[in-house]
């Protein structure tokens, strides 16, 4: 397996993001490419130039980019047109940076598939999906609000080219389910991952959890009860049960260090890096 980051997580541009990378001796990165001065309608031809010429420079690749919407995710038919648009570019940029996998939340998939955001938000990630496959390119959703069962069904009832981010601190976090248990369920879709840990202190409402953050944010998260996000290690994340089931069901794509809580995002991802590389050498 190998070891990237995502570089809005040091908090002082991708560029240095790129650069830091580097200097830990990582072997790509993923980019938030929704908003800011990566997002598709922002990016200059000259800047993208620069870009691959920087991640040449360091032997990087691009794992994926962040195709987050923010909000709801897919869940407001009313919103969804302009998302998917927005949604296609990404996945266009992707495209041009070498990246096969674009990730994205898309909210909460009810267990019952009669509740209508069901079919909302599965005609959205399945027009997403199919753009995604026609370029080579796989549609991510990244866990958190539901359990693994509910997201392969999803899944199943999906149309090709939308796989899983696999996060295994959201699954700790919110539902309490391990994510060993889950990488078994997911196999067949698990297309990228996120090495990040966190603590469960309480039972709590996944979709007032998840609601919450489209409203306010990391803020929100950070102001939760109900769990806390960790240094990588340091929480409730069994890394060795974890990083065996992805050898078991031959995964050999990415680790990507996420750390989007505390005041030290250079230091944390530092052990991160070390953390993770022990973890697979052991």
């Amino acid at each position: 397996m190998k070891i990237g980051v995502i570089t809005d997580c040091f908090k002082k541009g991708h560029e240095y993001g790129i650069e830091e990378a580097a200097r830990l001796g990582l072997d790509g990165v993923q980019i938030y490419a929704t908003t800011g001065e990566f997002s598709p309608e922002t990016l200059s031809t000259e800047k993208k130039a620069e870009y691959k010429e920087l991640l040449k420079k360091h032997h990087l690749v691009v794992s994926a980019l962040c195709g987050d919407m923010g909000g709801y995710g897919f869940e407001i038919e009313a919103d969804n047109g302009e998302r998917i648009e927005k949604t296609k570019r990404i996945i266009d940029l992707a495209v041009e940076f070498g990246a096969k996998v674009v990730t994205t939340h898309i909210g909460v998939i009810p267990a019952d598939k009669r509740e209508p955001r069901y079919a909302v938000m599965l005609k959205a990630l399945t027009e997403c999906g199919l753009y995604a496959k026609s370029k080579g390119v796989t549609m991510a959703i990244e866990t958190g609000p539901e359990k693994a069962t509910t997201l392969k069904a999803f899944l199943e009832d999906t149309k090709g080219g939308v796989g899983v981010n696999l996060d295994p601190a959201n699954f700790v976090m919110v539902t309490g389910q391990d994510p060993a248990e889950a990488v078994q369920l997911l196999k067949d879709y698990i297309v990228h991952t996120h090495a990040k840990d966190g603590v469960q202190l309480k039972e709590s409402n996944p979709t007032e959890v998840y609601h919450a953050f489209a409203v306010g944010g990391v803020a929100a998260l950070e102001a939760c009860e109900g769990f806390k996000e960790v240094p990588l290690g340091q929480g409730q994340v069994d890394w060795h049960k974890y990083l065996a089931a992805l050898h078991e069901i031959g995964y050999s794509g990415f680790l990507t260090i996420e750390r989007e809580t505390g005041n030290n995002p250079q230091e944390d991802i530092r052990i991160a890096a070390e953390f993770v590389r022990n973890a697979l050498a052991e």
